[in-house]
């Protein structure tokens, strides 16, 4: 990989119903080189990166926390769900900055992934724009970044709805690339009805259109994505689930009351209480796979929660409980 340059100068329900509420991010078809583009501190302890992406065609914004210590750390990659804002959830809803603050890992979180699946798409989409993720994640990102961060090697992945969902895909995909994989309120098939239903609603909840993401649903990459199918190249690889049953908790309830409209405490109430509903159900079936082939797995079911980033800040601190020891990291207390 290239490097460019470098300049350094001396932050809801996670997947409501929606469309882009602009158009799909500009491409470069002049931009074939990958490589950092600029590092701005953000705080004593957060960097903002520009990173110029050849698979993309365009410059990917990057957010890293940098971990306690002065010894190399692992790194854990933390994805966002369908907003794919141009901050991460994690920094602005989910309190990842406050959570690592003391902890001896570098966390890298994307923004921009609106309704991607974080997957290469096999076609441009009107809405959506050009979606090379997987490239971008785990070719073109790892060697920048951990260079970076003069980062020991080790790695995790872990992700929130739709973002759990590509981060076991990730990790299915691709044997062996990460230590730890965490997914919270997440669903981990594609190819069935039920998965092929999730992923259709997720993309054309974003105004995408799905089959430019692996084509028809006779087509075999709908099968090759689908963790539940491709749970046997996960044996090794430490694992952590959570998932809710979409009853609110206390937190819930506070953040219903605090929406700014009638309309929006509706949504936030009805669509995270069905998503979590979904997610519960997923999750199960995953993990009833993942027993099957006695693959080991840590699995939460909560008696309350739904899908909104309360209770996912909730959840964090329990991945974390699975994510540390398999980055050689002492065990949370």
């Amino acid at each position: 990989m290239a490097v460019i340059a470098a300049t350094v100068a001396v932050p809801a329900v996670a997947d409501p119903p929606g469309v882009p509420s602009g158009p799909p991010p500009a491409i470069d078809p002049a931009m074939t080189r990958t490589g950092l583009i600029s590092v701005e501190s953000i705080g004593p302890h957060r960097d903002h990166l520009q990173i110029a992406s050849a698979a993309m065609r365009r410059i990917m914004d990057i957010d890293v926390l940098h971990g306690s210590g002065s010894t190399p750390r692992p790194t854990l990659y933390l994805l966002d769900g369908v907003d794919g804002e141009a901050t991460s959830g994690w920094l602005t809803k989910g309190g990842a900055a406050e959570f690592f603050a003391d902890k001896p890992v570098d966390v890298v979180l994307t923004s921009g992934g609106t309704g991607s699946m974080y997957s290469d798409w096999d076609r441009h989409d009107a809405a959506l724009g050009l979606n090379r993720w997987e490239t971008f994640l785990t070719e073109e990102l790892p060697p920048i970044v951990e260079s970076l961060l003069k980062s020991s090697g080790r790695r995790a992945i872990a992700g929130v709805s739709m973002g759990a969902q590509a981060a076991m895909m990730l990790a299915q995909r691709h044997p062996g690339r990460y230590r730890a994989v965490a997914g919270m309120s997440g669903c981990y098939s594609t190819a069935d009805p039920i998965g092929h239903a999730v992923t259709t609603i997720t993309v054309a909840s974003r105004g995408g259109n799905v089959e430019n993401l692996w084509g028809p649903p006779t087509s075999p990459e709908w099968a090759a994505h689908d963790s539940v199918l491709g749970a046997e190249s996960l044996r090794g690889t430490a694992i952590y689930l959570s998932a809710a049953t979409g009853i609110p908790t206390g937190a819930d309830l506070v953040a219903i009351a605090q929406s700014p409209t009638v309309v929006d405490a509706l949504r936030l109430a009805g669509g995270g209480a069905a998503l979590e509903a979904g997610a519960r159900s997923c999750t199960e079936r995953f993990a009833g796979r993942l027993s099957d082939l006695n693959i080991p797995a840590t699995v939460d079911y909560d008696a309350a929660g739904m899908h909104s980033w309360p209770d996912f800040e909730a959840e964090l601190p329990r991945a974390w409980q699975v994510l540390a020891p398999a980055l050689e990291l002492p065990s949370p207390k």
